[in-house]
């Protein structure tokens, strides 16, 4: 696809995910949980044999299964575009199979601008998401030979004209982040960071507090158990010390805490939200994803951080309702409800 992107139509808010990802998100009991490989409640690769053993194991065992256009990042930028109505696009690369074809479908369905994803031949990835019955996930990836974006490929015209870029950290991807911040900054856009899982803080911690001391990071989302990896042997690890070390390299820091809602901190100011009381979670996914997409909002529309937290909160728990990453129509107008109840200012005109 193109990469003329005349400056005035460039979208708000920009997400990086160098390989488009398309999640299979089922229901399943522990039993299942049991024959799978890794830690239960993480996300740890497998390759395409492992990936294809476990979704024959599913689709035989469990009764709810749905396939969507995934990814932390797209999660987030469709929920901005969808449920919020700002702009957004998304860089990285699909292949020319199926799940590539589904992704595109559902990304520029919801209104998603696709200029800056380019097609390549091969595979895309994919991730089975298994739900259990309280509601928690596991994740097992497969980005093993999926095709990606390469830092080579990126182009500042790619970033002009907008204003924020949204990241997930991963080990695998550090070299085309740090281009991409690169050239974002050269466009002077603001930088938004996801650790990912607290396997990949664990295991991957000196690059990235590299990555927050660059001071290139204006916004870091972490959740509970990645911000006790970042202070892992320190002294004091718990949720407000993480917000703390994060907001010694970034303007905002935020630490989310699942059903006890956030913690962030914003300049000499730091707050704490509760989470939504009535929700109880059919399906985790896309949970810190969604938060994500009502902070940058409350964040680009120039809300106080305690409104930002709190759009975060409506929106984290509007995704939780039902299963997969993908907010319903009725669950979006949940959380305007949500947002109107607290007197938060709703999007003018929301996309139907």
């Amino acid at each position: 696809m193109g990469a003329d992107h005349p400056k005035s139509d460039a979208p708000l808010i920009l997400g990086l995910q160098p390989s488009a990802l398309v999640d299979s998100v089922a229901t399943v009991d522990w039993s299942l949980l049991h024959q799978i490989p890794g830690e239960r409640g993480g996300s740890v690769p497998v390759g395409i044999q492992e990936l294809e053993y476990i979704l024959s194991e599913v689709k035989s065992k469990s009764q709810h299964m749905k396939t969507v256009a995934g990814g932390s990042v797209a999660n987030t930028i469709r929920g901005l575009t969808r449920g919020f109505a700002i702009s957004t696009g998304i860089i990285g690369a699909y292949g020319d199979d199926e799940q590539g074809q589904l992704f595109v479908n559902n990304m520029s369905f919801n209104a998603v601008d696709l200029s800056r994803l380019r097609l390549k031949k091969g595979h895309t990835a994919q991730c089975v998401c298994l739900v259990d019955h309280m509601g928690n996930r596991t994740m097992r990836p497969c980005l093993s030979n999926a095709v990606k974006v390469q830092p080579q490929e990126l182009i500042r015209e790619d970033f002009k004209g907008s204003k924020w870029l949204v990241l997930r950290y991963a080990i695998l991807n550090l070299e085309v982040i740090q281009t991409a911040i690169h050239l974002a900054k050269q466009e002077g856009l603001l930088v938004s960071l996801d650790l990912a899982s607290f396997e990949m803080v664990r295991n991957f911690k000196q690059p990235l507090v590299k990555l927050l001391e660059s001071g290139n990071i204006d916004l870091c989302f972490a959740n509970e158990d990645e911000a006790a990896e970042l202070l892992r042997g320190e002294q004091n690890d718990d949720p407000i010390a993480a917000v703390e070390f994060l907001s010694k390299y970034c303007q905002w820091a935020v630490v989310t805490l699942g059903a006890n809602g956030c913690i962030a901190k914003h300049g000499k100011e730091m707050i704490r939200v509760p989470a939504i009381g009535e929700t109880k979670a059919t399906d985790a996914t896309g949970a810190g994803d969604l938060f994500a997409s009502g902070f940058l909002y409350g964040v680009v529309k120039g809300l106080s951080l305690e409104e930002c937290c709190k759009v975060g909160t409506c929106s984290g728990g509007s995704v939780i309702r039902s299963l997969g990453g993908e907010v319903t129509l009725e669950n979006w107008q949940w959380m305007y409800k949500q947002m109107q109840i607290k007197g938060l200012p709703t999007p003018a005109s929301v996309c139907k």
